[in-house]
């Protein structure tokens, strides 16, 4: 890969088609958020990016208007080019909703295949809602995780608990004044063939359970008396509140991150949320890809903490917002058949201003107290954005090409 980070205007699948030219598996994080076939057109107006605007002097964001088949044929096609540019240790995230999820789901199934699929991520993205409709509100998207293998990159995200959750859940005290709580050392399933199934002193795990560590690790956790002992000979684990407080708890597969009320682009996602995947996923260093990459809060997130990017769109009103959002940031913007069009490079105003949020995303990923919720960073930036007009022939802004299955197929290097 270069050294430089790269905003490009054109098809994705050009893009990823000439990246496929580079040194392969070179980005350790994948993530996009495509249109979902609302069969809408989104267009940003002054002051109305969050709606879906059908004035005629609006600026055309995206049109998301397909059927089913075509697609997810729009999907699939670069996905499983993407799939080839990651990293043997990458991981790829995908936007969708409930609406095409599901159908999203068996497409990713089918690239990626089922073993590689980890999580299916249920995001709060809203306030709850009052229409007036025959349903539940919905107030939830889905975000699809896959990696390329069985080895990826994980950096463990933790949440804190609150004081009042942990003085519920950590009622005991014990005779240092420290709060705890107890939990089973056995664990559903038989193991039959194993040390978690045989007797530990003197007695087996319940019918249908085995110990949740070996023999020997239960010794290891009763000589430094973290087992306690019930009047009846029962044995459970002890947890400290002290030590849950400091280090927080596994962070699940429930998420809220709401979207920004007032956003630069229509259907921008929370910064937070992509700056919590980034450094789950990623190391510094990293080359990150997002080839939907919308108003840049992906790249904004990966420049944050330390990651290098490259973000690829179709639509000249997304590429202008990515680059109101990226203004402290140094990267090469370039159509889609690679020339170079210009070299971005911050003022020292702007690099000063991109140290402010490296410290303000540091600190919001630390575990936050307030359930999975962190507070957004203002899309706003310095204003260096240059007009895209002499940058790119309109010829590289055209509809989308379509490729059939034997096309996809043919692909496939």
């Amino acid at each position: 890969m270069p050294a430089k980070n790269r905003l490009i205007l054109g098809d994705n699948l050009q893009v990823l088609g000439r990246m496929l030219e580079e040194p392969r598996g070179s980005f350790d994080l994948v993530y996009i958020d495509p249109p979902f076939a609302t069969n809408n057109v989104f267009r940003a107006n002054a002051g109305r990016a969050a709606t879906i605007s059908s004035a005629s002097d609006g600026n055309l964001a995206y049109s998301d208007v397909f059927d089913l088949a075509t697609y997810i044929e729009f999907l699939e096609t670069p996905v499983v080019v993407a799939r080839d540019l990651l990293s043997a240790d990458g991981s790829f995230y995908v936007h969708t909703d409930t609406k095409v999820g599901h159908y999203v789901k068996v497409m990713m199934d089918r690239v990626f295949g089922r073993s590689n699929f980890r999580n299916e991520i249920t995001r709060i993205k809203s306030n709850p809602k009052n229409f007036d409709r025959r349903a539940y509100g919905n107030i939830k998207d889905t975000v699809l995780f896959y990696t390329k293998g069985g080895s990826y990159i994980w950096n463990e995200p933790r949440v804190l608990q609150s004081a009042e959750v942990i003085n519920q859940r950590y009622s005991k005290v014990d005779e240092s004044g420290r709060r705890y709580t107890t939990t089973p050392l056995h664990a559903p399933g038989e193991t039959k063939d194993g040390a978690t199934g045989s007797r530990w002193r003197g007695m087996l795990p319940p019918a249908g359970r085995h110990w949740r560590y070996p023999p020997t690790e239960l010794d290891e956790l009763d000589a430094a008396r973290l087992i306690e002992w019930s009047s009846t000979g029962n044995p459970r684990k002890i947890i400290y509140a002290d030590e849950v407080s400091a280090n927080g708890v596994k962070m699940q597969d429930v998420w809220e991150y709401k979207d920004p009320q007032i956003p630069s682009y229509p259907t921008e996602k929370n910064l937070a949320m992509l700056e919590k995947i980034v450094a789950t996923s990623s190391d510094e260093g990293s080359w990150v890809l997002d080839f939907f990459c919308g108003s840049g809060t992906t790249l904004r997130a990966a420049a944050n903490l330390g990651r290098r990017w490259v973000g690829v769109d179709q639509s000249p009103v997304a590429i202008e917002a990515a680059q109101a959002r990226l203004s402290d940031v140094e990267y090469v913007i370039r159509g889609a058949s690679g020339g170079n069009c210009q070299d971005h490079k911050p003022s020292s105003a702007n690099k000063a201003w991109r140290s402010r949020r490296q410290v303000e995303s540091a600190s919001r990923l630390r575990p936050s107290t307030n359930s999975l919720r962190s507070p957004l960073i203002p899309s706003t930036a310095p204003a260096s954005t240059q007009s895209l007009t002499n940058c790119f022939p309109s010829s590289t802004v055209g509809s989308r090409l379509r490729f059939s299955r034997k096309d996809n197929a043919a692909i496939r290097p």
